[in-house]
């Protein structure tokens, strides 16, 4: 007698846009100072400033709404180079984006904030860990780095947290009702990174399933961790 086998519904990995507009960002304490911070340009205490916060917290986001107030181009730290730096000032504003360390070329940077000085242009460069964390070795840049003001964004509170599972949900158009909210949000990981894999994971094996996301998929899909 012949079975039949039920063939699995393969999830495919589609791409999610998400708003970076000031109306989608998700104001809390653990972020009022850097939203503080792009809100005030160009009263900024120094031109050159640095956003500060682990993955997922909202850089980016901030980063998008001063580019798009103040005219700014963006570039990532990592593609920096001598020969692009006066270019990527053009406008007199620029967003150096995920600065890391040892994955940059610390000369296109020290040129980038000597010409920044000189022009009178602005810097906004994020960064996941403080200056002080950087082994920098021209002594110079080092210096320039650790004077550059900093402005942190913290891990959310209980508020903030919520409002961002519900905003990853919506960004990926998934239905999500309370009793799934206050579940993960006594079960994952206080970050904004477990917040968005997690909604990731459980739009996937709903997708997988055929299923909608419910207190039980959450359960099943957390389980495995």
């Amino acid at each position: 007698m012949a079975v039949r086998v039920q063939p699995r519904q393969l999830a495919f990995a589609l791409p999610h846009a998400e708003s970076l507009t000031r109306d989608n960002f998700l104001e809390g304490p653990s972020n009022e100072a850097a939203l503080a911070l792009i809100e005030s340009w160009p009263d900024w205490p120094n031109r050159i400033m640095l956003l500060v916060g682990p993955e997922g917290s909202g850089k980016s986001h901030l980063a998008s709404i001063w580019a798009e107030q103040a005219g700014a181009r963006s570039i990532s730290a990592h593609s920096l180079s001598p020969t692009s730096v006066p270019g990527a000032l053009a406008t007199g504003a620029l967003v150096v984006e995920d600065l890391r360390p040892a994955d940059f070329d610390e000369r296109a940077l020290f040129h980038l904030f000597n010409l920044a000085r000189e022009d009178e242009a602005y810097l906004l460069v994020t960064s996941r860990v403080p200056p002080v964390a950087f082994d920098v070795e021209l002594r110079d840049l080092r210096s320039r780095l650790r004077a550059a003001p900093v402005v942190s964004l913290l891990p959310p509170d209980d508020l903030l947290f919520r409002g961002l599972i519900v905003k990853f949900c919506a960004d990926r158009q998934l239905s999500i009702d309370e009793s799934v909210v206050s579940y993960l949000v006594t079960r994952i990981e206080r970050s904004y990174a477990a917040a968005r894999q997690s909604i990731e994971r459980l739009d996937t094996e709903a997708l997988r399933l055929g299923r909608p996301v419910t207190r039980a998929l959450a359960a099943d899909v957390l389980r495995n961790d």
